[in-house]
């Protein structure tokens, strides 16, 4: 453990106080396009609100800001369910629903056994493939032993394969074995893995975050089922935030989103590579210039659902020659961005 990390992590986190809201109702609850047996269908998406991830509230990662959307005391289990009926109002028979927590959706601390077991058993009655997140920890033999038989994906965000740049720029308190550990025991259970692969821990000149993605791809391709990309955009109250407001640190650029997508899908072959990029296009997102973000960011949309490596063809803007000399530059000591992994 990264001690001065984790102490400026906790640190951001002092002066957070969670909003005063309504328990009963879900943060949000969309439909969006995926996809499902090879075919773009209609997901259905749920956020619920709970107490928060349990690492978040122990220390948490250096880019996440999630628990901003969390309640930080225990949330009563008729309150998760009331979330739940809540959002189903708006559910419209999709064969495919995701839920998301800000945490772990196998944390028995955040979402109880009985109220995670109704929450599945019911939508496994009309829906086709249900998504969650855990961290690896969470991830036990007796909690999994009912869904052998149904379509479950359970999203795993390892962000790296480099245990020193989990540790030392991001904290995430497991190490890459604890990933394939987890992973076995999903493969065990016919639960499909999603790993979430971050683009640009903090510390990592925009090069090396490019090459470390490209590198935790190729170490992950025989152990997931598929890879999502996670770009880095800036939360309140995180390290990467204080990192931003002193111009010490860059969101990715879209280009490299696009070179690891294009090489990740070269090493991946048939298996699936997306990337859902929050805050792109924005300057506390993943982004380019003004004039060509919407372009760049439709196409890493594209891709993710058509996986054709020939969307990016066409491609190209000006501020392009920016990235390129960013690459150079970088390994220079250019800016205010800090290399410690050079």
């Amino acid at each position: 453990m990264n001690k001065e990390l984790v102490d400026s992590i906790k640190k951001f986190k002092k002066e957070f106080i969670p909003r005063s809201t309504d328990s009963t109702k879900p943060v949000s609850c969309w439909s969006e396009k995926d996809i499902l047996n090879n075919k773009i269908v209609d997901a259905f998406v749920i956020i619920l609100k709970t107490k928060g991830c349990s690492w978040a509230l122990e220390s948490g990662c250096s880019m996440c800001g999630y628990f901003n959307d969390s309640i930080w005391k225990h949330v009563p289990d008729e309150d998760i369910l009331a979330q739940f009926e809540n959002a189903m109002i708006k559910y419209k028979d999709e064969n495919f629903v995701k839920i998301f927590t800000s945490g772990s959706f196998f944390d028995d601390e955040e979402i109880k056994p009985k109220v995670r077991e109704e929450i599945l058993d019911k939508l496994f009655e009309t829906t086709k493939k249900v998504s969650v997140e855990s961290r690896p920890e969470y991830l036990i033999d007796k909690k999994l032993k009912n869904y052998k038989d149904k379509v479950l994906e359970i999203g795993v965000g390892l962000e790296t394969a480099d245990d020193k740049i989990r540790e030392d720029c991001i904290n995430k308190g497991f190490t890459f074995n604890d990933y394939k550990k987890a992973a076995k025991i999903l493969k065990k259970h016919n639960v499909s893995l999603k790993t979430y692969v971050l683009v640009k821990p903090p510390f990592l000149t925009e090069q090396q975050a490019i090459d470390d993605a490209v590198q935790t791809i190729e170490k992950i391709k025989n152990i997931t089922d598929m890879v999502s990309l996670n770009p880095v955009n800036i939360q309140r109250n995180t390290y990467v935030n204080y990192l931003w407001n002193h111009q010490q640190y860059r969101p990715p650029w879209l280009f490299s989103v696009v070179e690891i997508l294009s090489e990740g899908k070269k090493i991946l072959g048939d298996k699936r590579i997306k990337c859902d990029i929050a805050g792109g296009g924005s300057i506390r997102g993943a982004h380019n210039c003004k004039e060509c973000d919407k372009k760049y960011l439709k196409a890493i949309s594209d891709f993710s659902l058509n996986q054709d490596i020939k969307t990016f063809k066409d491609l190209n803007c000006n501020c392009k020659d920016k990235w390129l000399d960013q690459l150079d530059l970088e390994d220079l000591g250019f800016g205010s961005l800090v290399n410690i992994y050079g």
